[in-house]
């Protein structure tokens, strides 16, 4: 299933709400989603990929700390994490063609987070989407990621 940006700046938002306060407020997540201006589907897309990110994401959190080197996920800023997280799950389902995956999460980054977070957030989704290139035989061209602008 291919995600709009829009679904997946709600996503984020969402990701974050629950990564604050946890599983206890989903209830409200879904509901705030249901309250924004953005199109139907965009709300749809963005209620699969919270629910379906948020359950996957012990999976995608054992793959951001082998890649993430000297960073604990703890430390990092809450939205890069969730960024990251977003990310790596749709690479692992490869919900969307990697190129889309990693400039998405980079412009993300780039709206949401720190000026260094796009090179950073670049260089992680780079190196799990080489794993799992490999681990899935599927030999995505990750040497093409794109860079992070500013």
């Amino acid at each position: 299933m291919v995600h709009s940006r829009r679904a997946r700046r709600l996503a984020l938002q969402g990701l974050c709400c629950l990564d604050v306060q946890g599983v206890k407020v989903k209830d409200l997540v879904h509901a705030f989603l249901d309250d924004t201006r953005e199109s139907p589907s965009a709300t749809a897309a963005a209620h699969a990929l919270i629910d379906a990110a948020w359950d996957d994401r012990d999976a995608c959190d054992v793959l951001l700390v082998k890649h993430a080197r000297h960073w604990e996920l703890s430390r990092l800023a809450m939205v890069d994490r969730n960024i990251l997280r977003l990310a790596t799950y749709e690479l692992r389902t490869a919900a969307a063609p990697l190129k889309v995956v990693i400039t998405e999460a980079l412009k993300l980054a780039q709206e949401f987070s720190s000026a260094e977070s796009p090179r950073f957030i670049n260089g992680v989704l780079d190196a799990v989407a080489r794993e799992i290139s490999r681990d899935t035989g599927d030999a995505g061209d990750t040497k093409n990621a794109p860079e992070a602008t500013e």
